[in-house]
């Protein structure tokens, strides 16, 4: 008797616990690759920006370095996210050496 009641103990918390929804938490920044590298990214280009629109973000172009050279990304809209602001890609000079950080959302 002790065996059945703890048995349907059992299916009975499994059933309940299907019938939850677990939600992962956002991530703060997705994964992604480290640049940092001695050549110094040309400068950005002029760019002429367009007319904001309703709903985006325009995350402006960059340097990308491809492992040889620096080649030129193209800006482009990005979804908003309420209670976020972009973050456009740049890169940063620390000790003679440029650090790339991407384009990202920040509260």
């Amino acid at each position: 008797m002790r065996l059945s009641s703890l048995v349907l103990s059992a299916v009975m918390s499994c059933a309940v616990l299907s019938a939850c929804v677990v939600e992962a938490p956002p991530r703060r920044h997705a994964a992604r690759a480290v640049v940092e590298i001695d050549v110094r990214p040309p400068p950005d280009r002029v760019v002429v920006v367009p007319a904001p629109r309703r709903g985006y973000a325009w995350a402006p172009g960059y340097w990308q370095w491809n492992g040889r050279t620096h080649v030129w990304v193209e800006g482009h809209w990005v979804r908003e996210r309420r209670g976020y602001h972009w973050v456009p890609a740049h890169w940063e000079e620390n000790r003679g050496r440029w650090h790339f950080e991407d384009g990202h959302w920040e509260r």
